[in-house]
């Protein structure tokens, strides 16, 4: 019989060519898990939302891009198109934000309703003085606004969406202040929001508070009654016995 010290040996390279044969065999799964891992860890995480990963559309190149798209709404719209119509409802609430607060401080124009500006559409709807702003606003819509969505779809060398050339002042070349325009606009869509849901709520002035209207607030009413103060519809008469 062979001794113990001569059998020792053979146990440890059996012990080694057994562990060796066991990781050439579980080699090609570790390398795949080892891969995906490291691919998993590639993936950047959005900016705006940690513990969410980055919208492949939003690089960084675009002024105002802040990552933040938790429903992935780029990956369906065209970034271009979202862009012009982010960018078209941003001017038009910065100008709308201005022209609310001044007309209820005491600005007015010529033939224009004297009244609020909560009430000032139904006023103008009624004396039939809408129609001069409604016709100025298709014409651009049609001539400018229609046109620039076709050539984003259509032109893969088109100019970014919300650039119609027009910059007398030349002031808006600069990624800072498209990023100021980007960032204002979004602020006045939020403000106009809170604007009209404020004064329809207190029916009061500026600053469209309970507490902090001025003293003539009970003076300031809708061109119409609110809907409690409206006399009731007659009851129907009673059918015949």
């Amino acid at each position: 019989p062979r001794s113990t010290e001569a059998q020792e040996p053979n146990n440890q390279e059996m012990l080694a060519l057994s562990s060796t044969a066991a990781l050439s065999f579980a080699g090609p799964g570790l390398a795949g898990v080892s891969s995906r891992a490291g691919g998993a860890a590639m993936v950047a995480k959005s900016k705006a939302i940690p513990f969410l990963d980055a919208p492949p559309a939003l690089d960084g190149t675009m002024a105002g891009d802040k990552g933040f798209d938790p429903l992935l709404l780029s990956n369906v719209v065209p970034i271009q198109w979202a862009r012009e119509a982010e960018l078209k409802h941003a001017r038009i609430c910065m100008l709308a934000v201005v022209g609310w607060v001044t007309v209820d401080l005491g600005f007015t124009v010529p033939y224009a309703p004297q009244v609020s500006s909560l009430a000032a559409h139904d006023a103008a709807v009624d004396k039939g003085v809408f129609l001069g702003l409604l016709i100025p606003i298709a014409l651009v819509e049609v001539l400018a606004g229609i046109p620039k969505c076709f050539q984003i779809m259509n032109e893969p060398d088109a100019s970014p969406g919300g650039d119609y050339k027009f910059d007398p002042l030349g002031i808006g070349a600069s990624a800072e202040m498209q990023e100021k325009e980007i960032s204002n606009g979004r602020l006045a869509m939020l403000a106009f929001s809170g604007i009209v849901t404020q004064a329809a709520l207190t029916q009061g002035p500026f600053p469209y508070t309970y507490n902090g209207a001025p003293p003539h607030a009970k003076q300031y009413r809708r061109a119409r009654p609110p809907c409690s103060a409206r006399t009731p519809a007659p009851a129907p008469p009673d059918p015949d016995p």
